[in-house]
């Protein structure tokens, strides 16, 4: 899906399914979360290690959102 697909069907789907609303909160969280920590010049290695869970975490709610958004425009 590109960008602005997601886009669409968030604000599509955001208001009427909790489950989308809940991920792409989520997501947007973790999107400031790793601009703050790359936005440093130096990081220490707890930093690195916290920017490594939060990007694991993202992609893993960014599949769940897809699975939703896909599910949802499949009519289920």
């Amino acid at each position: 899906m590109q960008p602005e697909q997601v886009q669409m069907l968030v604000d599509k789907y955001a208001a009427i399914d909790p489950e989308v609303k809940a991920l792409w909160e989520e997501h947007v969280l973790f999107k400031k979360q790793i601009e703050r920590l790359e936005a440093k010049v130096a990081r220490s290695p707890a930093e690195e290690q916290e920017m490594k869970r939060i990007k694991k975490e993202k992609l893993e709610g960014k599949t769940k959102l897809y699975a939703r958004l896909e599910a949802l425009e499949a009519g289920q």
